[in-house]
């Protein structure tokens, strides 16, 4: 059972301010990706989409005299873990299980490594899941942050996703009559 969808996700206030700072665009791809990956290895599509399209909503934005910084966003940002907050904060608001809602606010907190110490952590399927969704759509010095989206296509996209989730999560499709 969902309790929250990608279109509530959407709908919300906190979403738009926070993941259209961060790529509208390039939060959609990820979860499409996540979606994929998820059904290849049998991890929950559901978990798996929800956390890939929040999982920059911790972006800040890095700008120097002005103009936005690459290096210094590199060099200082934590998105992932103010991101884990924000998912967290919202997924319990909207009503979704509190379960459900750890289990993706860590994967955001995970997807990335790069504010943690040199060392390895062992991701479980789920963060692996979002990490690679990530990688997938990176393009060079931040590039996929900038694409941009219609809120149209945006709904739409994600519509059809909700209902490739919910299909994924039937356990007894509908037969059609002969």
């Amino acid at each position: 059972m969902r309790y929250v969808t990608l279109m509530d996700l959407y709908n919300h206030r906190i979403t738009q301010k926070y993941v259209n700072r961060s790529g509208m665009a390039h939060a959609i791809s990820c979860a499409y990706h996540a979606f994929h990956l998820a059904k290849q290895s049998n991890v929950n599509p559901d978990l798996a989409t929800k956390a890939a399209f929040l999982h920059d909503i911790g972006h800040y934005t890095w700008y120097r005299d002005g103009k936005w910084d690459y290096e210094l966003y590199r060099t200082n940002d934590i998105h992932a873990i103010k991101g884990a907050e924000r998912a967290h904060k919202l997924l319990i608001r909207l009503g979704e299980h509190p379960v459900a809602a750890k289990e993706i606010a860590l994967a955001v907190l995970l997807h990335t490594d790069s504010y943690l110490p040199t060392g390895s952590l062992e991701l479980t399927p789920l963060q692996r899941i979002v990490a690679l969704a990530d990688e997938q759509d990176e393009e060079p010095k931040g590039g996929h942050h900038y694409r941009v989206i219609s809120d149209k296509r945006a709904r739409r996209m994600l519509t059809q996703l909700d209902n490739l989730v919910n299909e994924a999560l039937d356990p007894l499709p509908l037969q059609k009559d002969s």
